[in-house]
């Protein structure tokens, strides 16, 4: 399915047919897109570019598409980074009790840091860690997929 172009956003670089490949929604998806362009809130003379990720309800586009400025994408792949580390070393220690620890790391960035924590306002946050753990191992293979693909491609960067 073709991107809207007459939007606000104005695509730049796209990847459609997007809904083939969304990982367990995979040919089922509403996601038809992704996109890289120039974002919608942008004032004349103050450009920003954003990420938008393309929604159609199979008559429309959704209004539950989204737009984010790419250093929030960016920072979306550290918190699931980060998830999947700490996750890998509760299953290593066999620990379950992480609630009563809920600042799992700072991540410095722009001379301040951005806190990964467990949310210690969820009254099931236990039995929530479980559920996020076990959707975790079953989407293995698709997410680690996708890092795989980041790593190289932050490794070619690294090396140009």
């Amino acid at each position: 399915m073709k991107i809207p172009t007459e939007l606000k956003h104005k695509p730049v670089i796209v990847s459609e047919d997007y809904d083939l490949i969304d990982g367990r929604s995979a040919n089922a998806s509403d996601a038809k897109g992704l996109s890289l362009g120039l974002a919608q809130w942008n004032d004349r003379g103050n450009l920003e570019i954003s990420a938008k990720v393309w929604r159609h309800t199979g008559d429309k586009w959704s209004r539950q598409s989204e737009e984010m400025p790419l250093h929030r994408a960016l920072d979306l792949a550290i918190l699931i980074c980060k998830s999947k580390l700490f996750f890998k070393e509760r299953y290593h220690k066999h620990e379950k009790d992480y609630a009563t620890y809920p600042l799992i790391e700072r991540i410095g960035l722009q001379g301040g840091a951005m806190n990964v924590a467990i949310c210690e306002e969820n009254e099931h946050i236990q039995k929530d860690l479980d559920l996020f753990e076990a959707c975790l191992q079953k989407d293995d293979e698709v997410i680690s997929e996708r890092l795989n693909v980041l790593y190289r491609l932050i490794t070619e960067l690294k090396q140009g």
